[in-house]
C-alpha cells in the first residue's frame, strides 16, 4: 500500500457506456495469457452479471471465477497493467449495486468456496470468501455451533459478501454484526501483496494509522455512534481504544480496499431452545415505539412486519400460505433463546405483559418457522404496490438509534406521501434498521428526478435523527452520493484519503463510497419503456395481465434477491433445478431474467427473440414452474421461455423435437390403434436408436410404450352411452361427499399409463361417488406450451375447457336439485392439473377457463376436502417425489396431510426429478437431467431398500425413476386402490366380456 502521489485516476465511463468489443477482447486475452482457467466474456455471461440484487445495470468486460489466491493475484496483475476495474462478488444478493462493475468481476462462489478448517474448541472456522452462509451453518451444526449473523439471504449469500457489506440480519441483537464476528482476515491488496489481519494491526498499515491519529476527534464524534451505522468506512475500529483493528475496519469497505481471500469467523453455541413471541399492534410506527421496552429483555431478534406484507402473500398464494397471526395492522416478531424452556416460557409471558401490544401469540421451537419464512421473503413480497406498480430498492435499509425509530418512521412515511410515493416498512426494528422498497416511477418521464428528490430529502431526515443511510447493505451505487448529507466535508475527505492509500488508481470497485456514481445513473429499469417496444414484442401469446400486459415489465419482476441460488436439497425447495446442477449464474432464474432484460434493452443482447444469448440461457430451463411460486417476486421463467419460443419460431421451421414431442398427444391418438407397430422401436434397438436420432431424442432414453387399450376406450366399454361408472354398492357415501365427479383422462395417463386412471376410478367409486368422463379425448396442451406453440395450445385448450365445462355442467344438473352442486374435476397427472389451474386462464382469458380452473382438484385435494374415509396405511413407508408443477401450482400440502392421516411414514424429497417433460428427453440435456436428479432423488433411491415404495404422481418423475434406478414409481391412486380394494388388479384395464 503506497500513499505516494498516484497515477491519474482512470476516466469514468458514462452512465450508458459498456466495454467495447475491442476492450473485452483485450481483457480476455490478457486473463487467459495469465493462465487463469475460468474466464468468461461471452455476452450471455456478461448479461447475467450485469446486475445484482439492486436496480442498477453495469456490464462487465469479463467474469473471472478464481480457483486459488494465485489466480486472484493474476487477475489483479492484469487489472493494474490494463487499468481495468475489479469488483469482488459472492452471490450477488446485495441491494445497493456494490457487486457489479465495468471491468473484471471476480465471482468467488463457484470455486473458492471451501471451509478450510473448523476448530470447535476455539469456536472458529477458516473459510474461503465463496462459502455460503447456510453451508457454514450446516458444517458446524454437529458441533453444537453456529455462525451468529444470519441475513434473510442466508441460504445463498456468501461469507465474503457479508464481510464486504458488514451484513447483519435479524439476529444481530443476539450475535452481533458480521464485523463483530471476524477473528482474522487474509486480504490481497491491489499491488498483489497479501496481509493477514488479526487485530492490533497498526504496524501493518502505518500510513493508515497516521491518518486516523490525525483525525481522532472526527472519528470519535461522527463514526460508530450506534450499532447499525454502517455507511462510509468503519474507521472507528482503527481508534487506539479499539485496538487499531484493521480486520474489522475492512468489514463494510465493499471491496474498495482489497480482496478477501479467506476469513476466520467466530462461532457461537447454538441455543438448545428458541421461542418466538408475535406481538400485534395497530400499525408499524406504534410497534416501533415499543422497541425500547422489548430491548430490555434478552432477545436475539426483534423484527417488524407490516400486515400488508402478509396480505400480499395471501393474494399471491391463498390464505393457507399464512399461519395464524395475532390481530393487528403490524407485528413484532421477537425471538428468545436459551437452554431452559421453562425460563423461556416465563420470559415470553413477562415480555408480553411489559409490551403495549394489542394481541400476542407464543410460538415455541419450530412452530415459528412459517412466520420467519414470510419475514425472510420480505424483499420480494414488498416489490409491488397493491395496484401492481413496481417498487424498487434504493432507500432500502436506513437506520436510526432504536429509541428514535417510531418517530423516524412516522416522519419517513409522511415524506413518502409528500413526494407521492408508496412503500411498505419492515425490518430489524430492535436495531433501529428499517427496510422498504419505494415505487419510484423510473419508467416515466422525470422518474429519475422524483427518485433523486426523495432520496436526498430522506437522507436529510435520517441524518437529523442521528441515523445512517445504510443499516446493513452498504452504500453501493444506491447511497454513496448521499454520504455528504450524513457526514461533514472533513469526514468525506478522510474517506477519500483512506481509499487513496489502499487504491491509488481507483481500480477496486470504483463508484462506491468515494467519488460515487450519481444514484440515478446506470439504472437498468429506466432505459426500458414498454411503449417503446416494437409491436411484435407486444403481440404476446400469454396475457401477462399482472404485468400490464407487457413482457418487459414481466421480466423485470426479478429484483435479484437470488433465492433461485439456494441449495434445494437443504431447503426442500425446487427452484432452480438447472442451477442446482451447473452452479452457473446464467442457468439460475435470476441469470436468465437478466439476459431477458438485456434482450428487451437491446444493447448488449441485440437480436431480439432469436438472440443466441437468449436461447443459450433458456436452453437448460426445465420449465418446472417452481420459480413462479418459490421466487418471492413471482418471476415465472417457464412462461417467459414459452413466450420466447413462441415468438422465435412463429412462422418458421422449428426443431424436429418440437414437432415430435410437442405434437405427441396427437401422435399417441394415431399410434394407439396400431400399438404393436408403434412399439417396434422399443423391441428393436437399432430401429429405436435411429428413430430417436431422427427426432432429436437422446438415444439413452427409453421411448414410451403405447397402450393397446387406452383408458377412454376401456371406460366407454364399461359404461356405454351413459359414460358413468356408479359408486360401488358396498361403498357407503360419506357426509360431505359429492354424488358425482368428473375424471379428466389426460393424454399421458390415457395412452401410456391407463392403470393410473383405472386406479383412480376404483378409489373414487370405493369412496362412494359416481365417476364421469368427458365424451371426447382431450388434452391440456402442455406439450405445445412447453415448446412455445402457443397458438396451437390455445386451440387445444379451447376444446378441452369447453368439454370439461360442458361435462361438469351436465353432471351438475343431473342431480335434479334446485341448486346444482359444483362438481369437482379430478386430474391425476400433476402437470395437466397445473395447466388447467394456471396456464389455461392466462392463455384463454375466458369465463369457462376460470370455471374449470376453480373445479380442478388433485385426488388428494378431493379426498381430504370431501372428508372421505382413508384406508389404514400404518406400516407403509414411502419415499415421495412431488412433481414440480404440483409443488408450484397446487402445493403439496394436501398430499402430505393425506398420507400422514392414513398413517404412512414418508420422506418427501425436495428438488426436481430432472426429466421435466420433454427437457430430459431431448438431445444435449441428458447429463444435466441426470445431475438434477442427483440433487435429491437419485441419492435417496440408491440408499433405499429395494422394496421401498416410491410415490411419484408425475409421469415424467416415474419415467426418470425407471430410467435411472432399479425402482419403479407408483401413483398415489394405485397405492390407495390396492389398500381399498386388494383385488382391483385382476379387473383393472381388462375389457368387459362381449355380450
Amino acid at each position: 500500500m503506497d500513499a505516494d502521489a498516484p497515477a491519474a485516476a482512470l476516466p469514468r465511463e458514462t452512465s450508458d457506456s459498456e466495454p467495447s468489443a475491442a476492450r473485452v477482447s483485450e481483457v480476455r486475452a490478457a486473463l487467459r495469457e495469465a493462465g487463469i482457467a475460468d474466464v468468461r466474456t461471452a455476452a450471455v455471461e456478461r448479461a447475467a452479471y450485469s446486475s445484482d440484487g439492486s436496480l442498477f445495470r453495469v456490464v462487465p468486460a469479463a467474469v473471472v471465477f478464481p480457483r486459488t489466491a494465485a489466480e486472484v493475484g493474476d487477475a489483479l496483475s492484469v487489472a493494474r497493467r490494463l487499468g481495468v476495474p475489479v469488483t469482488s462478488r459472492g452471490a450477488g444478493t446485495t441491494l445497493a449495486g456494490n457487486a457489479i462493475g465495468p471491468g473484471i468481476v471476480l465471482d468467488f462462489s463457484v470455486h473458492m468456496n471451501r471451509i478450510l478448517d473448523i476448530d470447535a474448541g476455539q469456536r472458529a472456522a477458516w473459510v474461503e470468501p465463496g462459502v455460503v452462509h447456510a453451508q457454514l451453518q450446516a458444517a458446524v451444526k454437529p458441533y453444537g455451533l453456529r455462525f451468529g449473523p444470519d441475513p434473510s439471504t442466508h441460504s445463498r449469500c456468501t461469507i465474503g459478501g457479508m464481510i464486504g457489506n458488514n451484513a447483519c440480519g435479524p439476529r444481530a441483537m443476539g450475535y452481533g454484526r458480521t464485523v463483530d464476528n471476524i477473528l482474522a482476515l487474509r486480504v490481497m491488496l491491489i499491488d498483489g501483496s497479501v496481509v493477514t489481519l488479526t487485530g492490533d494491526d497498526g504496524d501493518v498499515f502505518p500510513r493508515l494509522q497516521e491518518l486516523v491519529n490525525n483525525h481522532l476527534g472526527l472519528i470519535r464524534t461522527q463514526l460508530g455512534t450506534f450499532s447499525r451505522q454502517v455507511s462510509g468506512y468503519g474507521l472507528e475500529h482503527l481508534l487506539p481504544e479499539n485496538g487499531c483493528d484493521a480486520r474489522r475496519a475492512f468489514a463494510g469497505s465493499e471491496g474498495t480496499w482489497g480482496v478477501v481471500l479467506a476469513a476466520k469467523m467466530r462461532l457461537v453455541a447454538d441455543p438448545a431452545h428458541v421461542t418466538a413471541v408475535v406481538l400485534g399492534y395497530a400499525d408499524m410506527p406504534t410497534a416501533a415505539d415499543d422497541v425500547p421496552v422489548l430491548s430490555q429483555f434478552p432477545v436475539t431478534a426483534c423484527e417488524g412486519m407490516d400486515r400488508r406484507m402478509v396480505d400480499r402473500l395471501i393474494e399471491e398464494k391463498g390464505p393457507g400460505a399464512v399461519p395464524p397471526m395475532p390481530a393487528g395492522g403490524g407485528w413484532m416478531l421477537v425471538e428468545l433463546a436459551g437452554d431452559d424452556p421453562a425460563a423461556l416460557e416465563r420470559q415470553a409471558a413477562e415480555l408480553i405483559e411489559a409490551s403495549h401490544a394489542d394481541d400476542a401469540m407464543v410460538l415455541p421451537g419450530e412452530e415459528s418457522g412459517p412466520i420467519w419464512k414470510i419475514r425472510a421473503d420480505g424483499a420480494g413480497l414488498v416489490s409491488r404496490t397493491p395496484d401492481g406498480r413496481d417498487c424498487h430498492a434504493g432507500w432500502e435499509d436506513s437506520a436510526v438509534p432504536p429509541e428514535k425509530l417510531g418517530d423516524y418512521l412516522r416522519d419517513l412515511m409522511s415524506l413518502l406521501e409528500e413526494h407521492g410515493l408508496w412503500a411498505l416498512p419492515y425490518g430489524h426494528f430492535g436495531d433501529g434498521c428499517l427496510h422498504m422498497r419505494v415505487d419510484f416511477p423510473l419508467d416515466a418521464d422525470g422518474g429519475r428526478q422524483v427518485m433523486r428528490d426523495f432520496m436526498f430529502a430522506a437522507a436529510e431526515l435520517v441524518a437529523a435523527y442521528g441515523g445512517s443511510v445504510s443499516g446493513e447493505h452498504g452504500d453501493g451505487r444506491a447511497r454513496g452520493e448521499l454520504l455528504a448529507s450524513m457526514y461533514s466535508p472533513e469526514a468525506m475527505r478522510l474517506f477519500a484519503a483512506v481509499k487513496h492509500l489502499f487504491d491509488p488508481r481507483g481500480l477496486l470497485n470504483p463508484g462506491i463510497i468515494v467519488d460515487p456514481d450519481p444514484l440515478d445513473e446506470r439504472i437498468r429499469l429506466a432505459s426500458i419503456r414498454p411503449g417503446d417496444m416494437p409491436p411484435a414484442r407486444r403481440q404476446l401469446g400469454f396475457s401477462f395481465a399482472s404485468d400490464s400486459g407487457d413482457f418487459a415489465t414481466a421480466v423485470h419482476r426479478c429484483t435479484g434477491v437470488g433465492k433461485c441460488r439456494a441449495d434445494a436439497a437443504a431447503s426442500g425447495a425446487v427452484m432452480c433445478p438447472s442451477y442446482q446442477a451447473t452452479k452457473d449464474e446464467k442457468h439460475s432464474t435470476r441469470g436468465r431474467a437478466r439476459v431477458l432484460q438485456e434482450m428487451v434493452d437491446g444493447r448488449l443482447v441485440d437480436g431480439g427473440w432469436r438472440s443466441p444469448e437468449v436461447h443459450e440461457a433458456l436452453d437448460l430451463c426445465l420449465s418446472c414452474k417452481a420459480c413462479g411460486s418459490e421466487c418471492p417476486t413471482g418471476t415465472d421463467m417457464a412462461t417467459y421461455k414459452a413466450e420466447v419460443l413462441n415468438q422465435s419460431y412463429r412462422g418458421r421451421v422449428r426443431p424436429l423435437d418440437h414437432y415430435v414431442l410437442g405434437w405427441l398427444p396427437d401422435l399417441a391418438k394415431l399410434a394407439s390403434p396400431i400399438a404393436a407397430l408403434a412399439n417396434l422401436p422399443q423391441r428393436l434397438p437399432p430401429l429405436g436408436k435411429l428413430a430417436k436420432k431422427t427426432a432429436n431424442i437422446d438415444t439413452r432414453r427409453n421411448i414410451p410404450t403405447f397402450t393397446h387399450l387406452p383408458f377412454t376406450r376401456w371406460f366407454a366399454q364399461r359404461t356405454g352411452h351413459n359414460r358413468t361408472l356408479p359408486a360401488r354398492e358396498h361403498g357407503g357415501r360419506h357426509a360431505g361427499l359429492p354424488e358425482r365427479v368428473v375424471l379428466f383422462a389426460d393424454t399421458w395417463s390415457n395412452f401410456f399409463a391407463p392403470r393410473i386412471l383405472a386406479a383412480t376410478v376404483e378409489v373414487l367409486r370405493r369412496t362412494g361417488v359416481d365417476v364421469h368422463v368427458t365424451p371426447t379425448t382431450e388434452c391440456c396442451g402442455l406439450t405445445w406450451i412447453s415448446t412455445g406453440q402457443l397458438d396451437t395450445a390455445r386451440t387445444r385448450l379451447h376444446s378441452t375447457i369447453a368439454a370439461l365445462d360442458a361435462t361438469a355442467a351436465e353432471v351438475s344438473t343431473a342431480s335434479g336439485t334446485d341448486a346444482p352442486p359444483e362438481v369437482p374435476i379430478i386430474v391425476v397427472e400433476p402437470s395437466c392439473a397445473a395447466t388447467l389451474r394456471d396456464d389455461a386462464e392466462r392463455l384463454l382469458g375466458t369465463e369457462a377457463a376460470g370455471r374449470v380452473a376453480g373445479r380442478v382438484q388433485t385426488l388428494a385435494e378431493f379426498l381430504l376436502g370431501a372428508g372421505a374415509e382413508l384406508p389404514d396405511l400404518s406400516g407403509t413407508t414411502a419415499i415421495v417425489q412431488p412433481h414440480c408443477h404440483h409443488n408450484a401450482v397446487m402445493g403439496f400440502a394436501a398430499d402430505r396431510e393425506l398420507m400422514t392421516r392414513a398413517g404412512m411414514t414418508i420422506e418427501v424429497l425436495g428438488g426436481c426429478c430432472g426429466l421435466a417433460g420433454n427437457f430430459g428427453v431431448t438431445d444435449g440435456h441428458y447429463e444435466v437431467s441426470q445431475a438434477v436428479g442427483e440433487v435429491a432423488l437419485l441419492p435417496a433411491l440408491r440408499t433405499a431398500d429395494p422394496q421401498t415404495i416410491v410415490l411419484a404422481d408425475g409421469y415424467s418423475c416415474r419415467t426418470q425413476i425407471s430410467d435411472l434406478t432399479e425402482h419403479a414409481g407408483v401413483h398415489l391412486a394405485e397405492l390407495l386402490a390396492t389398500h381399498l380394494s386388494p383385488n382391483w388388479h385382476a379387473e383393472a384395464m381388462q375389457a368387459p366380456p362381449r355380450r
